[in-house]
C-alpha cells in the first residue's frame, strides 16, 4: 500500500472510530495517526483471531477502523484513570 493510500485509509478509519467512540477523538491529525496505528494493530490482531472481512480497500478501512476503535477505547480508559 502506498503512503498516500495509507493516509487516506487512516483518515477515514480515524474519523469513523472518533464517531463510534464518542468523546475520545484527538482531532483530525490525531485521528489520522490513530487510524494508521489502528490499521497496524488490526493487521496483526484480526488474522490471529481468524477473522477475515471483505476484500480490497473496503477490508482495509474496516480493519483499520476496528483497530482504531480498540486504541481509542484503551486511550480513553487511560485518560480517565
Amino acid at each position: 500500500m502506498s503512503l498516500i493510500a495509507a493516509l487516506i485509509i487512516g483518515a477515514i478509519a480515524g474519523w469513523l472510530a472518533g464517531k463510534i467512540v464518542h468523546g475520545a477523538g484527538f482531532g483530525l491529525v490525531g485521528n489520522i495517526v490513530i487510524g494508521i496505528i489502528g490499521a497496524l494493530v488490526a493487521s496483526f490482531l484480526l488474522p490471529a483471531l481468524g477473522v477475515s472481512l471483505g476484500a480490497g480497500w473496503v477490508r482495509d478501512i474496516i480493519n483499520a477502523t476496528i483497530g482504531a476503535v480498540i486504541i481509542l477505547v484503551i486511550l480513553a480508559l487511560i485518560r480517565r484513570g
